[in-house]
């Protein structure tokens, strides 16, 4: 008795010199989830919140605000805004000039992420999509890299987009995800393509579809929370394209998302291994609504709150699967929008509505003039011009000089503010103001047309509704929030750019900044490393 007694104490004054036994290895941050809210304005954010009583206001009260965030590029478009998120990288580096461009090679227009090398899968009528037109990394890129692990070992990394737009689900991801989906309004079924998967989508996408959530909605009505007895409108009474654009064109369209994304959540069980997965959700409803009715409606005012809602689904939903103290949170969207030029008459204010014809035909028209008949304009993409090079080749003039006799004809068009010419980005000859230093950050010298024509403030080349894509603020300022582990909650007021957002998650995660980032890390809102941690990654 008395040899164990001494053993005992021998043992026990031994374990106060041994280090303490180590908890299982593997990364504090479990789950980057980026939440994308399509044409959410900043000041969405102060204008309705005390109407928010979930996912938003947790945000709002729990998570680092920056409150001057703007995206530092042109156009301000869906794409380009997506692209930016997880890459940091500006259009003239990333390539992702717009939602669609002229593609001089093959001489058609061709989309942000459209690819013929690929399939659909899901549905026939689903798009052919992929993210090689990008040409940089994103952050889910670099997590795959730094891994060191192959696509689908069990424990690597898992890296997956989803959204009712195929550019919103696929360009966050970057070209390493395991997969993206997307929404087919033709058929009203998630979709994906065989950049993803071999030769079908799987079969929980398949098992998804076939509940046919979508058609559970004609004939019913879309009444807002304000006010439960009023109505906003009525979806149609069949099953069909009519119905699917309805729901598209409503809060609808986000409950269907979230619902997938929360089945996607489970069956790629991300967040719940021994790696840093990545989730990138992005609700584009908003930016349908809001195109059909502005920021001033009561449809805007009323999706804005349920998508405060929706976002309190989800984080409930990551708090029980992976644990938000284990997750980190991106909130932003890709772009605002402008308001209808008919409310800005009503308060006084300029601006209006431009046609595409009244734009560029004084182009046509004055280079025909100078040059002679033929067709001078191949294509535009959004307000750039795309000139004939084979005509100017034939007639052996100067590609320049052609440029800027159609400036000085795109300059004279009313209610147009700047031009620039493809010489004048190539040399940086731009006034040196946010304006111009935005659209310099735009241009890409294999992608993008001939000129860059900015319309005044509040102009739209829009026949019903309104758009987005100006330098302007109501287009350029944006929400972005961060929450999580190591992140500081409070408000931060200096001005940062969309571009911060990925290389700020890098450092989080403990991973390489993706390659063509231009931001830079929001070190304000983070809390410095535990020591810990710190020697684990030395």
């Amino acid at each position: 008795m008395k040899k164990l007694g001494a053993l005992l104490l021998a043992i026990a004054c031994l374990s106060g010199t041994l280090p303490a036994a180590q908890p299982a290895s593997g990364p504090d941050i479990r789950l980057v989830l980026l939440v994308a809210v399509d044409q959410f304005r900043y000041d969405y954010l102060t204008r309705f919140r005390g109407e928010y009583t979930d996912g938003i206001k947790r945000l709002l009260t729990g998570g680092a605000v920056f409150t001057d965030a703007n995206l530092e590029h042109y156009p301000t478009v869906t794409a380009v805004g997506h692209a930016t998120m997880l890459s940091g990288a500006t259009p003239s580096v990333s390539g992702i000039i717009g939602n669609d461009w002229f593609d001089r090679e093959t001489g058609a227009t061709v989309t942000s992420v459209s690819d013929p090398t690929v399939k659909p899968l899901g549905s026939p009528t689903g798009s052919a999509a992929s993210p090689r037109r990008l040409l940089v990394s994103t952050l889910g890129d670099e997590l795959r890299m730094a891994s060191g692990r192959p696509k689908g070992a069990p424990d690597a990394p898992r890296i997956v987009g989803v959204s009712m737009k195929d550019r919103s689900a696929i360009l966050p991801v970057g070209h390493a995800a395991d997969a993206a989906y997307w929404w087919d309004t033709a058929t009203a079924s998630f979709v994906t393509s065989t950049y993803y998967f071999a030769d079908e989508a799987p079969e929980w996408v398949r098992a998804f579809n076939e509940r046919r959530l979508g058609d559970t909605h004609a004939g019913t009505w879309w009444t807002p929370l304000s006010t439960p007895s009023a109505s906003l409108r009525q979806f149609p009474a069949a099953p069909g394209a009519a119905l699917y654009n309805a729901i598209y064109n409503s809060p609808v369209g986000n409950d269907l998302l979230l619902d997938f994304a929360g089945e996607l959540l489970a069956r790629h069980e991300l967040g719940v291994r021994n790696a840093t997965d990545l989730l990138s959700i992005s609700f584009s409803s908003n930016d349908s609504v809001g195109h059909a009715y502005g920021p001033d409606s009561p449809q805007v005012r009323d999706i804005a709150v349920r998508t405060d809602r929706a976002l309190g689904r989800l984080l409930t939903l990551v708090d029980k699967t992976v644990g938000l103290q284990r997750t980190l949170v991106a909130f932003t969207t890709d772009h605002g929008v402008a308001p209808l030029p008919e409310t800005v008459h009503e308060r006084g204010l300029p601006g209006g509505r431009l046609t595409s014809k009244e734009l560029f035909e004084p182009i046509q028209q004055a280079l025909a003039r100078r040059f002679g008949e033929g067709k001078w304009i191949l294509a535009t993409a959004g307000s750039s011009p795309y000139l004939n090079y084979e005509h100017i080749a034939t007639l052996g003039l100067d590609p320049a000089e052609v440029r800027r006799v159609a400036a000085a004809a795109a300059a004279g068009v009313p209610h147009v503010a700047r031009v620039y010419t493809r010489d004048d980005l190539l040399r940086g000859l731009v006034p040196n103001d946010r304006i111009g230093n935005r659209v310099l950050r735009g241009f890409h010298a294999k992608r993008s047309g001939d000129l860059e024509i900015v319309l005044e403030p509040y102009w739209i080349r829009q026949a019903q509704g309104t758009t987005h894509g100006t330098p302007y603020s109501y287009d350029a300022h944006i929400p972005l929030i961060l929450m999580g582990r190591r992140v500081k909650a409070g408000e931060y007021s200096d001005h940062v750019a969309l571009n911060d957002l990925a290389p700020t998650l890098a450092t989080l995660v403990g991973v390489e900044i993706p390659s063509g980032s231009v931001g830079r890390v929001l070190a304000e809102a983070l809390q410095s490393a535990p020591a810990e941690a710190a020697r684990r990654r030395r």
